[in-house]
C-alpha cells in the first residue's frame, strides 16, 4: 500500500505562484509514476501533470508553460510548481501514484486563486 500526503495549497492572487508537495510512504518501491490531478466543484477530476520513473513528463494543455512537475526519487517526493495562476486554476489538487498497476490517491490540498 502507498500513502500520499499533499501540502502547499492555499490562497493566492491571480498571477501568483504556488508550489505543491506530495510525500509518498508505505510500499514506495516500484512506483512507476507520480503526478497531480485536480477537481473543481461540479467538474470531473482531470489530469494536470504526470512524471514517470524514467523522467518522462506529460502536462494538460491548459497548464503547459505555466506548471512544472518534478520529483525526488530518493525521498519519493513529487512537486508541482504553479506559476501565472488564474481563477480557473482553483481546485482541489490530488497527488497520484501508480505502483504495480494499482492507482493511489492523496486526500487533496485546496488551491484558491482569487483577488
Amino acid at each position: 500500500q502507498v500513502q500520499l500526503v499533499e501540502s502547499g495549497g492555499g490562497l493566492v492572487q491571480p498571477g501568483g505562484s504556488l508550489r505543491l508537495s506530495c510525500a509518498a510512504s508505505g510500499s514506495i518501491s516500484r512506483i512507476n509514476a507520480m503526478g497531480w490531478y485536480r477537481q473543481a466543484p461540479g467538474k470531473q477530476r482531470e489530469l494536470v501533470a504526470i512524471i514517470t520513473s524514467g523522467g518522462s513528463t506529460n502536462y494538460a494543455d491548459s497548464v503547459k508553460d505555466k506548471f512544472t512537475i518534478s520529483r525526488d526519487n530518493a525521498k519519493m517526493m513529487v512537486y508541482l510548481q504553479m506559476n501565472s495562476l488564474k481563477p480557473e486554476d482553483t481546485a482541489v489538487y490530488f497527488c497520484y501514484a501508480r505502483r504495480l498497476d494499482y492507482n493511489y490517491w492523496g486526500q487533496g490540498t485546496q488551491v484558491t486563486v482569487s483577488s
